[in-house]
């Protein structure tokens, strides 16, 4: 049983008892109750009164009391309710594949509370809304080879389907797969959303346009005032939003916005920690901070970091008629596993060197070739005091411990706020070696910042 199935039973019975559906409040006093949080911790999350907090639950606990005929209050709701599901609803509350009944191209979706009659005479429930399911993936891009992407996949179903996460963060440099990932998952989970929508930040000047346009996606009527959340508890959603670090200011270390996004972050924590019913996929090259935050308070966010691909990266050398296939693994090692850089080097070696894989990796320099200018809108995005980070650690040999300070101009706060800036762009990797923490780069990264060094190491900073 979940805090979903718990919100569709409450609101039945709240419905019933006084024909109103449960108000946000509600919902959100008897989500932060079922993850344990105290009601200051619910009324700070709510921007309300504790007080507010403590009469909205004096009056639900006094409800669902008189249902189930025995004392409820905040230190017994969730085991109250979980024995009760499992004595009295096992074989009813399957509300995540009952939810949406198909019917040729109509869905019958009950309303978003629906729930089982229980054992006394209830009232009937609502009558069911039928429309068309409507998912809007012109924006999307064509469905390409996943490669093995298998584990990744089955990962985000899980945090979507079975643990209803509310937004979630693929993560990852460019090229590394996140789109094409999105894009397979979507086919995969389609069904089990009536609205789904694709988009660009790109698109967006602000967030009141980003607002404005999913209103008016999920609401294919007229659209009211509500807020956004309201539609999203109404419908099942899943909005998929790329290039998230558009938002971004470049130049500032990770999570600044630009000014015409300055409350975004509020927007993300609004979709984590408010109840409803749909997702938010957002494709980015930088980790949003909020959703790092979240994922520390164990709440409703996550982030799936995309890494290169191992030995699976053989079928990418393949497409291309590369010889020497007993020097494929190190060809995939040495530039990450990244699927884009794989096919630029797979299409270079082929025209300059006959497809001979052992001639390029003979060549005496390391090769960017077309791969520099893509790091170079990496580059572009970064701090000053990442910048000088990133030159240090490219010309450190052997290990480097994260204790080390590769740049000696910078505070040890300053320090410290790059290495975890980088760590957020995918820039760097983390790693234990010896029980000690050290820090590293892909040969690609590093032999980039070898070649920019000469410009980074003039920087000054303020």
């Amino acid at each position: 049983m979940d805090v979903q199935e718990v919100l569709q039973w409450t609101d039945r019975l709240v419905f019933d008892k006084t024909g109103k559906h449960l108000s946000s409040l509600q919902q959100a006093v008897l989500t932060g109750v079922w993850d344990h949080q105290k009601y200051n911790e619910i009324a700070d999350e709510y921007h309300c009164t504790e007080a507010n907090v403590k009469r909205v639950a004096g009056n639900l606990w006094k409800l669902i009391s008189e249902e189930l005929d025995e004392k409820v209050d905040k230190k017994n709701f969730r085991a109250t309710m979980e024995r009760y599901y499992i004595s009295n609803f096992s074989s009813l509350f399957n509300f995540g594949q009952s939810n949406f009944v198909s019917e040729g191209s109509i869905n019958i979706c009950s309303d978003p509370y629906n729930h089982p009659p229980n054992t006394q005479n209830r009232s009937q429930p609502a009558a069911t809304t039928e429309y068309q399911r409507h998912h809007d993936l012109s924006e999307a891009p064509e469905i390409h080879p996943l490669y093995s992407r298998t584990h990744e996949l089955d990962t985000l179903k899980q945090w979507i389907l079975a643990e209803h996460h509310r937004i979630i963060a693929i993560t990852g440099l460019s090229g590394i797969g996140k789109t094409s990932l999105a894009r397979q998952l979507v086919e995969d989970i389609k069904e089990n959303f009536d609205r789904i929508i694709w988009r660009s930040h790109r698109k967006y000047p602000n967030l009141n346009a980003l607002k404005s346009d999913l209103i008016q996606f999920i609401d294919t009527t007229t659209p009211s005032h509500n807020s956004i959340l309201d539609y999203l508890r109404s419908h099942r959603c899943l909005i998929i939003l790329d290039d998230f670090q558009e938002t971004l200011t470049p130049g500032e270390f990770v999570g600044t916005y630009r000014p015409e996004y300055d409350r975004y972050g509020q927007f993300i924590y609004e979709i984590g920690r408010s109840p409803h019913q749909s997702c938010f996929l957002v494709l980015s090259w930088e980790q949003p901070t909020e959703i790092a935050t979240m994922e520390t308070e164990n709440r409703h966010g996550k982030t799936l970091y995309l890494q290169g691909f191992s030995a699976s990266a053989t079928e990418i050398l393949a497409t291309h008629n590369l010889q020497d296939t007993e020097h494929w693994i190190e060809l995939i090692q040495l530039y990450g596993g990244n699927p884009l850089w794989l096919n630029i080097i797979a299409a270079t070696i082929f025209d300059l060197f006959n497809g001979s894989v052992s001639q390029f990796l003979s060549y005496p320099s390391f090769f960017l070739g077309d791969i520099e200018p893509i790091l170079n809108q990496h580059y572009l995005r970064l701090s000053s005091p990442e910048k000088l980070v990133m030159l240090g650690l490219a010309n450190q040999n052997g290990i480097t411990e994260i204790a080390d300070k590769l740049a000696e101009n910078l505070s040890e706060s300053d320090y410290l706020k790059a290495v975890q800036s980088l760590k957020r762009r995918s820039l760097i990797e983390t790693k234990i070696e010896n029980y000690v923490s050290v820090l590293t780069l892909t040969p690609p990264i590093k032999e980039y910042f070898k070649t920019v060094g000469v410009s980074t190491a003039s920087f000054t900073l303020n």
